[in-house]
């Protein structure tokens, strides 16, 4: 019985852990607050390799603009989240964030709380 027991949690631990396999790994700036954000959400993750993601969908550096361009484009109030690797470089945010000024876009960047929850 011990062994089916156990049969049966590992194939539970395999199955979720390939259930969604899109989930980009990021480790997020911390910070001490947080809110909630009830718009319209475009994700935009940008790992410490400088590979950026919209909505988890790979988008090369060239294809950012566009690509950012038409995701807001579906709603006027649309909300960039950006979600960045604590390891980049200023420079490396400031370059995405003159992109969203340049296409009149509210972005918020995310950030994990001191507990380990993502906030935005």
């Amino acid at each position: 019985m011990n062994d089916i027991m156990f049969f049966l949690m590992l194939f539970f631990l395999i199955i979720s852990t390939l259930l969604n396999p899109n989930v980009i790994k990021l480790n997020l700036p911390n910070s001490r607050n947080n809110q909630a954000i009830h718009h319209k959400e475009v994700v935009l993750s940008i790992t410490k390799d400088l590979q950026y993601f919209i909505d988890n969908k790979p988008v090369a550096a060239d294809q950012l603009e566009s690509s950012l361009q038409s995701g807001v484009a579906k709603n006027a109030d649309a909300i960039v989240i950006i979600r960045c690797d604590n390891s980049l470089t200023v420079q490396d945010l400031v370059n995405v964030l003159q992109i969203g000024n340049k296409l009149k876009v509210k972005m918020i960047l995310a950030t994990k709380t001191p507990n380990g929850t993502a906030g935005k």
